[in-house]
């Protein structure tokens, strides 16, 4: 009977901690390196993620399709609409947005692959508890890898099948919650008078 309860006890503390679904914190920071499986993107990105206003501001410098770009996005996706913006020359195009905001988390019908620790487990500070999770993309049923931080739903990696590019990865470092300057997140005023260019997607980012 004692091994039978033992058992149970550890049975329920198992379950408890299997690793849930979960969504990342609502203001975050940092930076991700993009780069795809056919090799025709490669791009190093600072980026702004506001989830409470909906808001997303993408700096980007690469290479695509072996042209070195430069590229500042901001995506308000509230008002559909996005600004590219030219802080050297004081100018800037506004597009429409064709493209629906979808928070930084991790879908409740996702699959999870597995728990790890990246770095090391043999002494404090030396590895990063993590879970990956895999998963159908809805609208074009191709699949998604991503990786997030056991405690606080922090953002990895992220790799995931696309029809120009193949798998697309997207790998996540100096991550701070929180925004240090949020009026990064508005336009400038020089936007006031931008020209209205062609709508555009998600794609149209890192061309």
């Amino acid at each position: 009977m004692r091994v039978f309860v033992a058992f149970a006890c550890f049975l329920a503390t198992s379950l408890a901690e299997k690793p849930r679904p979960c969504t990342s914190p609502p203001l975050l920071s940092g930076q991700m390196m993009v780069s795809t499986q056919n090799e025709k993107l490669w791009a190093s990105i600072r980026y702004l993620y506001d989830a409470l206003g909906q808001k997303i501001r993408l700096q980007e410098m690469g290479y695509y399709q072996n042209h070195s770009f430069t590229y500042d996005g901001l995506l308000l996706f509230r008002e559909a609409v996005m600004y590219e913006i030219n802080n050297h020359d004081h100018t800037c195009k506004k597009r429409p947005l064709k493209v629906d905001f979808h928070p930084m988390a991790i879908p409740n019908n996702a699959t999870l692959l597995g728990q790890a620790v990246l770095g090391s487990s043999s002494g404090p500070g030396q590895g990063l508890l993590v879970n990956t999770w895999m998963g159908i993309i809805p609208k074009t049923g191709g699949r998604y890898l991503t990786t997030v931080t056991e405690f606080g739903c922090i953002p990895i990696s992220m790799s995931y099948q696309t029809q120009p590019f193949g798998w697309m990865v997207t790998n996540f470092f100096n991550n701070v919650i929180g925004i240090p300057d949020p009026g990064q997140l508005n336009p400038p005023a020089f936007c006031q008078d931008a020209s209205h260019e062609e709508p555009v997607d998600f794609f149209s980012l890192f061309q």
